[in-house]
């Protein structure tokens, strides 16, 4: 079997290469990226190309599944860029996948593409997909998953299988995360040790996670199964202030939802961060997820928490971790993180 990922190079796509590479079903792994990592994985070669405008064609032709996770975060103030990579370059990725004849297509879908709902019960796939309307990436997922549903009804013959995961950390994307959603001017130092200064106690600020690897599973046994549609992905404990306080070992804050978002509003007006309110509606937006298709049909059980898993990265946070790819590497901030700052904090992609 010839597996293509597209984004290969990120958070997710660097645990899926190896998951990939250690399925003996697997024979050769194409990873697409922007730019070259100087990253070695046994069976998989790279190549570079840019979803927007590149001949994805001849990439996808000989493969037996894409999996599609490429997609932009940055430039934040930038939403005709972002729907042009996000929206048009997905569309781009699904009428590629078509013209080559591959077989299988999974796509990187995510909690956000759902409506607002409940936070004291768990949802199945079938919830509402229209995602939550002050959020870009909420917004944006939702549209690529209708363009999604019509590739779908135009081939019936090709197996699309979407995945909805919850946050997702690893150590190793710790300083990528930083510098996409806190930006230049956070200091790490804050979190050495894996603790926090103090954790905001929000109303309604509940949501779940998952850890990188564990999601690279699910997209692998995606890949090598014979489901379609759409799982939900995410581990247990729930996150909410007296979790996250705990795994912080900081004292909770109380902090009013209005009082929250014009707090990050400032921050993002003033350009001190790069992460618009967009953000905070989504995560006190969408709903808690049920995980029992995925268990049930992909065998998906997740190996690590995602109190674990958020542990990971804070820690690593706290000591500037990445790896050497280019999403992630520490060094993509250049000295004293000046690269950051020439993007305009959100204003202009720093990868």
């Amino acid at each position: 079997m010839r597996v293509v990922v597209v984004g290969a190079t990120g958070n997710v796509g660097t645990s899926l290469v190896r998951a990939l590479a250690g399925a003996t079903e697997v024979d050769s792994i194409l990873g697409i990226a922007r730019r070259l990592p100087s990253l070695e994985v046994p069976r998989t070669e790279w190549a570079t190309a840019d979803i927007v405008d590149a001949d994805l064609v001849p990439l996808f032709t000989g493969a037996d599944a894409v999996v599609h996770l490429a997609w932009a975060i940055q430039p934040s103030r930038d939403l005709n860029e972002l729907w042009r990579i996000n929206v048009h370059g997905s569309d781009r990725v699904f009428r590629a996948v078509a013209e080559a004849g591959v077989p299988t297509l999974v796509y990187a879908s995510s909690v956000g593409t759902y409506s607002p709902g409940p936070k004291d019960r768990r949802v199945d796939e079938s919830w509402p997909t229209d995602g939550v309307p002050t959020s870009f990436y909420a917004r944006h997922k939702a549209e690529v998953e209708r363009r999604l549903d019509r590739f779908e009804r135009e081939r019936p013959d090709t197996r699309v299988v979407r995945l909805r995961p919850g946050l997702i950390f690893k150590r190793e994307a710790a300083t990528g995360i930083r510098r996409l959603f806190a930006g230049p001017f956070f200091p790490s130092i804050v979190l050495r040790g894996g603790r926090a200064p103090i954790v905001p106690s929000i109303p309604g600020l509940r949501f779940q996670a998952v850890h990188s690897d564990d999601v690279a599973q699910a997209y692998k046994l995606a890949v090598l199964g014979d489901a379609r549609g759409a799982f939900n992905v995410a581990a247990e404990p729930v996150l909410d202030p007296p979790a996250l306080a705990k795994i912080l070992r900081a004292p909770l804050v109380p902090l009013g939802r209005r009082s929250a978002r014009l707090l990050v509003e400032a921050a993002w007006r003033l350009r001190l961060q790069p992460t618009p309110p967009g953000w905070l509606d989504l995560a006190l937006s969408v709903p808690l997820m049920d995980v029992g298709r995925a268990r049930s049909e992909l065998g998906w059980e997740p190996q690590h928490g995602a109190d674990e898993a958020l542990r990971e990265l804070v820690a690593g946070m706290g000591e500037s971790a990445g790896e050497r790819t280019p999403p992630l590497d520490p060094t993509t901030g250049g000295p004293a993180r000046v690269r950051e700052l020439l993007t305009g904090v959100g204003q202009k992609s720093g990868e």
